[in-house]
């Protein structure tokens, strides 16, 4: 079972410039202003100036998605989570947000309109907690 990322950014929200950088940065894995703006500008249809990408590459810093690493007189990004790792955070927010409406009855009225084959999903999902949780038990 993959655990959870133990490190966690500021704010998860993203606007849609902020995530089409940060894709960006997940694509290249360490970059510099001039890479993110050429590779954004490449699209003839786009305008954005230089000086926006800093800025958004310093808001993705300050909401702790990238880490900043001064060399001389130049600055690289680079991503502090992975894709993957992210997607996890993601549905983690999402299972949260759901199970917070803290009613039993309008959940199980929700996972009684799936389907067989999202209901064989849930079932292996429980299974797999239930080994998982056995064998920490184990360990301790």
């Amino acid at each position: 079972m993959i655990p959870l990322p133990n490190y966690r950014p500021k704010q998860l929200s993203l606007g849609s410039l902020e995530a089409e950088v940060l894709n960006i940065v997940w694509e290249l894995g360490s970059v510099t202003v001039k890479e993110v703006h050429e590779r954004i500008m490449a699209d003839p249809e786009r305008e954005l100036t230089y000086s926006s990408v800093t800025t958004v590459l310093r808001r993705l810093t300050s909401k702790g998605w990238l880490a900043c690493n001064k060399t001389k007189r130049s600055f690289s990004w680079r991503p502090v989570l992975s894709r993957h790792e992210t997607q996890i955070l993601a549905a983690y927010e999402q299972l949260q947000r759901f199970l917070e409406v803290g009613n039993s009855d309008i959940v199980a009225a929700f996972a009684d309109t799936l389907d067989s084959a999202s209901l064989e999903q849930l079932e292996t999902i429980a299974l797999r907690l239930i080994a998982a949780r056995k064998a920490r038990e184990e360990q301790q």
